[in-house]
């Protein structure tokens, strides 16, 4: 998945486009055809393409793709994003033997997949083309796993664990990270502002033993409020944070603010200590 140096203006992306339809003329019999089309489908890594050439007869012909064409279908698609608005994940490209070529892009609908790319895909469209969360599709939030946008005024704070057994132990039943992703993601956690610390420490759940072990201060990104025990968990036991936590984190690309404005700050204050503002 390349991008190139920066975005093309209107004039390089027509360029392109009449190269593509160049391309796409040049894979019918010379004066055998009327049409030629291609639709190209895209997220993340995934791609999917095809080419269908229509005779005289109006008999339509499959043909596969060759990698030329999809490099410059590529280059466009990541050459027209635009920074908080995403880029198309579908294209159909028309090349007429009288009217020339014309060209149509999907940003925000759904394509119609041969096959449903994994989630993981989504997630990558997500990173190379971020998106402000008001131009997130609810479809694409909902296949990249990722949390419902965060209302204004309104400040989550996560679950530590998920529940205790029979005998008072903490249970865990969340994906675990991977070590990169996992360190990436304590990064995040321990860069945020802290908005409430203490000089003790508290109790590890997981280890009975250490009663003074618990980071007991709190931070904030602005839509998130977690205490110190989340870090402590990843970092010392390998419990993930709370999975919608670690979607937002991703959806950040693990990028934490270095200062939050007061008034997120008492917002967070208050989901922390379940006051009302």
């Amino acid at each position: 998945m390349s991008t190139p140096p920066g975005p093309l203006g209107p004039d390089q992306q027509q360029q392109l486009v009449a190269q593509i339809g160049q391309r796409l003329a040049s894979m019918a019999p010379p004066g055998t055809w009327r049409q030629v089309r291609t639709e190209y489908r895209a997220v993340g890594r995934h791609i999917e393409a095809e080419v269908v050439v229509t005779g005289h007869d109006g008999a339509p012909r499959v043909l596969q793709p060759p990698p030329e064409l999809l490099q410059l279908l590529g280059t466009l698609r990541a050459g027209m994003y635009r920074p908080g608005l995403g880029t198309w994940l579908s294209a159909v490209v028309l090349v007429d033997a009288v009217q020339g070529v014309s060209a149509d892009f999907v940003a925000d609908r759904e394509p119609q997949w041969r096959r449903t790319p994994p989630p993981i895909g989504f997630q990558d469209e997500l990173r190379a083309f971020p998106r402000a969360d008001q131009h997130v599709p609810p479809w694409l939030r909902e296949r990249a796993g990722q949390p419902p946008p965060v209302a204004e005024g309104e400040v989550r704070t996560p679950r530590i664990h998920d529940g205790l057994d029979a005998s008072g132990r903490p249970v865990v039943r969340r994906p675990q990270l991977v070590p990169a992703e996992a360190e990436r993601v304590l990064a995040y956690l321990d860069a945020a502002p802290v908005i409430l610390a203490s000089r003790s420490n508290g109790p590890d759940a997981f280890a009975p033993d250490r009663t003074d072990a618990v980071p007991m201060n709190f931070r904030t990104d602005g839509a998130w409020a977690w205490p110190g025990a989340v870090a402590y968990y990843l970092r010392e036991h390998g419990v993930p944070p709370d999975p919608d936590l670690v979607a937002h984190i991703r959806a950040r690309r693990f990028t934490a603010p270095s200062e939050v404005p007061e008034p997120a700050k008492d917002l967070a204050l208050a989901a922390i200590t379940g006051e009302r503002l």
